[in-house]
């Protein structure tokens, strides 16, 4: 995945979140998220969320739409007991990859506004079309609060 624009992730003690960014020795530290996470606590999944608003209205720009599903994502998360700072893993399905590499400084910027910077484990996917036809994104999330 090309990474986010953001400083690397920061490696966090067991004792202090239950997640533990896995970075094997030698590896280059990625940017914007991170090679793998391991945790242990209470699990909280998201479905694949888009960026309607809570009538329903979705923006057109992509940008804008990462905005709202993240707030989106935020918002599931805090219904759950969570926070940006459980989450372990993000699954990002975009319809153009184009789009989405020519806005990784907006995206980069929005990103540490809601989530923080905290930096899971990532994947980006393009796909041809998601089942809303006008949805440009769409992500899954995986958090894991501490018992």
């Amino acid at each position: 995945m090309t990474p986010l624009k953001g400083p690397a992730p920061a490696v966090r003690s067991e004792d202090e979140t239950a997640v533990r960014i896995l970075q094997p020795s030698g590896w280059p530290m990625p940017k914007g998220y991170a090679n793998g996470v391991s945790a242990d606590g209470r699990l909280v999944v998201t479905g694949g969320v888009i960026g309607w608003d809570v009538h329903g209205h979705l923006p057109s720009d992509f940008v804008a739409q990462v905005r709202q599903t993240l707030r989106n994502i935020a918002a599931i998360l805090a219904e759950g007991g969570a926070g940006p700072e459980h989450l372990v893993r993000l699954t990002w399905y975009v319809v153009d990859m184009d789009e989405y590499l020519s806005s990784l400084r907006a995206l980069g910027q929005i990103y540490r506004e809601i989530i923080g910077a905290h930096y899971p484990a990532m994947a980006l996917v393009q796909v041809v079309r998601l089942v809303e036809k006008e949805a440009r994104v769409e992500i899954e999330a995986t958090a894991v609060v501490p018992r």
